[in-house]
């Protein structure tokens, strides 16, 4: 077996085929470089400011930086990507609503050693889902290249569809793509930072989406201001969680959150000050 990899000019139904199948694909070079140029700019201030971790779990000597849709527009556009959205939708289409579980850019200086392999279901309170059933579909997108070298993010095969075990970096493989690419992949697929054995930092943009029933890994709500959040477009709004998913998600007296969060700024954080009188089912 070797990873998946499409051409960018793949349909969403052949992208959604091989993360059934295989539990990952890489769609080589979705986006120019100037995309990636300008969201690293972007993050630019927090990545000089963020320190590297000495924890073993994220990996020592890893960097993660969140809040990209408040400190990115670009940024924005990775996560409305159609093509991986229509991917994500279809991986979770047991899920009527879907949301955006975290937003990370991924950093691993030079002599950061391997990660701990794991499946990124385990950030659910390592629940023991079922076997057959999907609670996240997650992407890294190459900030850099992504060689063996560098730290490609390791991956075992096959492994999203088998029971879970105890695997060790011997049973990986490297994920290598081209600056620009993006994998996506099952959250039962067990997977590991690599190791940095290069002179140069490896980057990736880290954009998880989830079923809509569980918490969010990073909390959108306080990772962007509302302030930001009014100017969003609906869509993105939706995906960041402020949707009524079965009758769960409302402010207030049953007011739809799109609603609460455009009225007017609540004045002690109980609800707004002029309360809707509309009809919600008009925004359902």
């Amino acid at each position: 077996m070797k990873l998946q990899h499409l051409p960018n000019t793949a349909t969403v139904e052949e992208a959604t085929e091989v993360v059934r199948e295989y539990g990952q694909v890489i769609i080589d070079e979705l986006i120019p470089g100037s995309v990636v140029d300008q969201v690293l700019a972007d993050l630019r201030p927090y990545t000089d400011a963020a320190p590297f971790s000495e924890n073993e779990w994220f990996g020592n000597g890893s960097q993660r930086v969140g809040n990209l849709i408040a400190h990115s527009e670009t940024g924005r556009d990775l996560v409305m990507n159609p093509l991986v959205l229509g991917v994500v939708k279809g991986v979770l289409s047991h899920s009527p609503v879907i949301q955006l579980g975290a937003t990370e850019l991924i950093s691993l200086k030079p002599g950061c050693p391997a990660q701990l392999i794991h499946q990124d279901e385990m950030a659910f309170d390592s629940f023991p889902f079922p076997d057959d059933y999907v609670v996240s579909c997650n992407t890294l997108w190459a900030f850099t290249d992504f060689t063996e070298e560098n730290g490609a993010t390791r991956v075992v095969l096959g492994s999203h569809a088998r029971p879970r075990a105890e695997y060790t970096i011997e049973d990986t493989l490297p994920a290598e793509m081209a600056r620009g690419s993006v994998m996506i992949f099952s959250s039962k697929l067990w997977h590991a930072g690599g190791a940095n054995r290069s002179n140069d930092i490896r980057r990736a943009q880290a954009v998880n989406y989830a079923v809509s029933w569980v918490r969010q890994e990073e909390n959108q709500y306080l990772a962007c201001p509302q302030e930001i959040a009014r100017t969003l477009p609906d869509d993105l709004l939706k995906l960041m969680g402020y949707e009524i998913g079965s009758g769960y998600g409302h402010a207030g007296s049953w007011v739809d959150p799109l609603v609460a969060l455009r009225q007017t700024p609540p004045a002690s954080g109980r609800g707004v000050k002029e309360p809707y009188s509309g009809d919600l089912q008009e925004h359902l």
